[in-house]
């Protein structure tokens, strides 16, 4: 196994990684910042008011991408094992 395909192997796991991790952390990410933008309008500073409503959002995001998500890993690991005789030689 050369360098160049654990090179691409590793590319695309990285990849697969970063594409399915996404939605549920910009979702977060969007979610927290709205939260922090309304308390400091509003000045409360509790800091635990940000669970709830991203706790709620990442699960809809779950719910709606998951099988999206997991599609794309078994993808992922279908197309690596397919390839495993080309990695033993």
């Amino acid at each position: 196994m050369s360098i160049d395909t654990i090179t691409q192997v590793m590319s695309d796991a990285m990849y697969t990684v970063v594409i399915t991790a996404l939605p549920p952390l910009l979702i977060s990410m969007v979610i927290g910042l709205a939260v922090s933008i309304f308390q400091t309008v509003t000045s409360i500073q509790e800091q635990t008011l940000t669970f709830v409503p991203k706790l709620l959002a990442i699960f809809l995001v779950l719910m709606v991408g998951g099988n999206w998500m997991l599609n794309n890993m078994i993808g992922f690991m279908v197309d690596l094992w397919s390839d495993f005789s080309r990695f033993i030689h």
